[in-house]
C-alpha cells in the first residue's frame, strides 16, 4: 500500500545563507491514510518545525534546504506561495496551541469557521454552515446549532480549542496538524478536548500529525510515535512498542519524566510567614454592600509556613490566579485580612511599603510575556537588586552572576537578550528575578504548564533545592494535582472560588477525596493507551453563575454523587477526615470512600 504522507530526508536550516545552521537533520517517515503520528521531544527538538514543513512553511529565518514532503501527490517543499495558498486549509490544515490567539475577537465564531470553505470555493455558505453545525456536534460542543453565533470571548478555552478543530476540518483536509493543542488546558478540559479530537479524526478518516511533549497525552491519540532530539530521529515505532519496550535511551528518559513520584513532603512545622483569612475578592465595580459585582473568591483562608510549599489546585476559572493576585496586592481583597511576618498586610500594592513588596514576589506563568525580549538578562535581574538593595556597578554585576549560578545558568547569559533564550532558560530567569529581591514568599503561578516534561521536572527540582537552601515559603499554583501532591507540604483545592478541600500533601496521597478532587485526580492521563476511551465525558456545567448569596455547594451541578434534596438546598458542612484533611461536602467519610 502506497503511503499517504511521505517525508524523505527532510532538512531545515536557519541563520544566514553564508553560514547556515542545520536544525532538522535528514528526517524521514511515512503515514498511511487515517493514521495518527505523534512527534514528541523536548523544546527545541524540531517537532513544530517538522510539522510546519507539511504546510510548506518554515519560520522566519529558516528554510527547507533538502528532501521532500509529500502529501498525496503534492510535494509541499517545492511549491510556490500561490500554489501553497490553494492547498493550505483545503488539503492540509493546522490546529495551533493557542486558539485564543487564532480567532479574531471582533468576528462571530461561525464566520471564522466557514471562511476557509468559502475562500476555496468548496461549498456554498449554507452548506458550509450546515457542515459546521455537524462538526460542532461531532466535537461535543454545547448548543451546536447556536454556538456559532457567539464571539470567541463568550466560550471557554476548551470549547474554543474544539472550535478551532472544526475550522481545520471544515474542508475535509487529507492531513491535519495538531500543534500542542491541549498544553494550556486544565486536566478535565483536556480530557474533553482529546476525546473530541480522537472521535473527529476517526469519523473523517483524516491523517493527523500530533505535536506534543506529553507522552501520556500522545499515548491516547497516536498510532505511531516519532521521538526527536535536536532535529534528529531517535526512534520511530508503534505507540504500544514505545510505551512497553522503548529502544532508545532518550525515549526512556522521556518516559521516566512522566512517571509521578509517590514521595510526599514531610517537613517539620515552622513559623507562619503568611496568614490569609476569610478572603473575598472579585472584579467589576464595588457594590454598596462592599462586595464586587463579579465575585470570584469566597471565604478562602490558609497559612503558609517558612520553608514550606502550599499548593493551590483547581481547573481554569477556579480562582487560583485571582488568589495569587490578591496575595501580591495586584487585586485588592474586598473582605478578610492578611498578615506577613505577623504584621498586617494591606490589600492593595499601592498601600504597601517597599519592604512588604520585597518580601512577596511573583513568578508568572508565561515567561515570554513576563520578560522583555529586548532587554539583556543582566538588566532584568539588576533592576530589583537596585530597587530593593541599592546595588549598582560591580556589586550589582557580581550579584547577577550569583543569581544565574543559583538557578543553574551560565554567567555568560547576563549579556544576552531574553528573546534568544529557550523556554526553560526564560523560566529560570523569571525565577531568578523573584529571588533577587530576597523574598519571604514566592508565588509561582503555573510556572511549568507551558514547559515540556523534562524541562518542567528540572524546574521543579530547582524549586525544591532553592527552598531547602534559602528557607523561603512557596505558594505553588497548578492544575496538575500529581505535581502538587509530590511537591507541596499543604494542598488547597479551589472550585469556583470556594475552598472545597484542604490538608497536608501526605493526606492527598490516597482517597477519599472531595468529589471534585476525585475528578481532578482521575483526569490525569496515564501511559495506558486505553485510558482515554475508558473515561466518561465530564458534564458541561462550568458556566454556572456565582452569586454572593449562594452558600450551596458550587460543584453540585457537576457532581455525579450529589444527594438530591440536600446538596441543592443546604450549605455543605466542613468535615475533618481521618487523614487530617478537611472537605466541604454533605457526604461523610464512609460515603466519600464508596462514591
Amino acid at each position: 500500500m502506497t503511503a499517504h504522507i511521505i517525508v524523505d530526508n527532510l532538512q531545515v536550516q536557519a541563520g544566514s545563507p553564508e553560514q547556515p545552521v542545520t536544525i532538522v537533520h535528514n528526517v524521514s517517515f511515512s503515514l498511511q491514510r487515517g493514521e495518527v503520528l505523534a512527534l514528541i521531544g523536548e523544546s527545541g527538538s524540531g517537532k513544530t518545525t517538522i510539522a510546519l514543513t507539511m504546510l510548506g512553511y518554515a519560520r522566519p529565518g529558516c528554510w527547507i534546504s533538502g528532501g521532500a514532503v509529500m502529501v498525496g501527490n503534492d510535494n509541499m517543499a517545492d511549491k510556490t506561495d500561490a500554489q501553497l495558498a490553494t492547498l493550505r486549509g483545503r488539503k492540509v490544515a493546522y490546529v495551533a496551541q493557542s486558539a485564543a490567539a487564532a480567532f479574531n475577537p471582533s468576528r462571530r465564531i461561525m464566520d471564522q469557521v466557514v471562511e476557509s470553505a468559502l475562500m476555496h470555493g468548496v461549498m456554498s455558505r449554507k452548506a458550509a454552515e450546515e457542515k459546521a453545525v455537524k462538526l460542532f456536534a461531532q466535537l461535543s460542543l454545547p448548543s451546536p446549532d447556536t454556538i456559532g453565533k457567539r464571539y470567541p470571548h463568550e466560550v471557554s478555552g476548551g470549547q474554543l480549542q474544539r472550535l478551532m478543530a472544526a475550522m481545520a476540518l471544515i474542508c475535509d483536509p487529507e492531513l491535519v496538524i495538531f500543534d500542542e493543542p491541549t498544553t494550556a488546558l486544565d486536566v478535565t478540559t483536556q480530557v474533553d478536548v482529546l476525546k473530541a479530537f480522537k472521535a473527529a479524526v476517526k469519523a473523517t478518516n483524516t491523517t493527523a500529525v500530533y505535536v506534543s511533549h506529553d507522552l501520556a497525552v500522545v499515548a491516547q491519540m497516536a498510532d505511531r510515535i516519532l521521538v526527536l532530539q535536536q532535529g534528529r530521529v531517535m526512534e520511530n515505532n508503534p505507540t504500544t512498542k514505545i510505551l512497553s519496550d522503548a529502544e532508545h535511551p532518550y525515549t526512556r528518559q522521556l518516559l521516566s519524566a512522566v512517571q509521578h513520584s509517590d514521595i510526599v513532603q514531610n517537613k517539620a512545622d515552622s513559623d507562619v510567614v503568611l496568614e490569609i483569612a476569610n478572603i473575598e475578592a472579585g472584579y467589576g465595580r464595588i457594590k454598596p454592600d462592599g462586595r464586587p459585582e463579579i465575585p470570584i473568591l469566597s471565604d478562602v483562608s490558609m497559612k503558609v509556613r517558612r520553608g514550606q510549599t502550599v499548593g493551590i489546585i483547581g481547573e481554569s476559572g477556579s480562582g487560583k490566579s485571582t488568589f495569587a493576585r490578591v496575595i501580591a496586592g495586584l487585586l485588592p481583597a474586598t473582605n478578610g485580612y492578611m498578615q506577613l511576618n505577623k504584621r498586617e498586610l494591606l490589600s492593595a500594592i499601592a498601600d504597601r511599603d517597599k519592604k512588604e513588596c520585597q518580601h512577596i514576589q511573583m513568578v508568572f506563568q508565561n515567561a515570554d510575556t513576563a520578560l522583555n525580549p529586548a532587554h539583556k538578562v543582566g538588566d532584568i535581574l539588576g533592576r530589583p537588586l537596585t530597587l530593593f538593595h541599592g546595588l549598582t556597578g560591580a556589586a550589582r554585576k557580581q550579584r547577577v552572576a550569583e543569581l544565574l549560578e543559583l538557578v543553574k545558568l551560565p554567567v555568560e547569559l547576563a549579556d544576552r537578550k531574553c528573546g534568544a533564550l529557550s523556554g526553560g532558560q526564560k523560566q529560570r530567569i523569571n525565577l531568578a528575578r523573584a529571588l533577587a529581591a530576597e523574598p519571604s514568599v514566592i508565588l509561582c503561578d503555573e510556572v511549568t504548564s507551558a514547559l515540556d516534561t523534562v524541562v518542567a521536572a528540572a524546574i521543579l527540582e530547582l524549586l525544591e533545592e532553592l527552598q531547602a537552601r534559602l528557607n523561603i515559603a512557596i505558594v505553588f499554583i497548578s492544575h496538575d494535582i500529581s505535581t502538587v501532591k509530590h511537591l507541596c507540604d499543604e494542598v488547597v483545592v479551589l472550585y469556583k472560588g470556594s475552598k472545597v478541600e484542604h490538608g497536608s500533601g501526605k493526606s492527598f496521597a490516597s482517597a477519599p477525596y472531595h468529589p471534585y478532587t476525585d475528578l481532578l485526580v482521575s483526569s490525569v492521563p496515564t501511559l495506558d493507551p486505553e485510558w482515554l476511551d475508558s473515561r466518561n465525558r465530564d458534564q458541561e456545567a462550568r458556566n454556572i453563575p456565582i452569586t454572593n448569596s449562594d452558600s450551596l455547594c458550587r460543584f453540585r451541578d457537576r457532581c455525579t454523587v450529589k444527594l438530591n434534596g440536600l446538596c441543592d438546598s443546604e450549605a455543605p458542612p466542613s468535615r475533618k477526615l481521618s487523614s487530617g484533611k478537611s472537605v466541604l461536602c454533605h457526604r461523610d467519610e464512609a460515603m466519600l470512600s464508596y462514591s
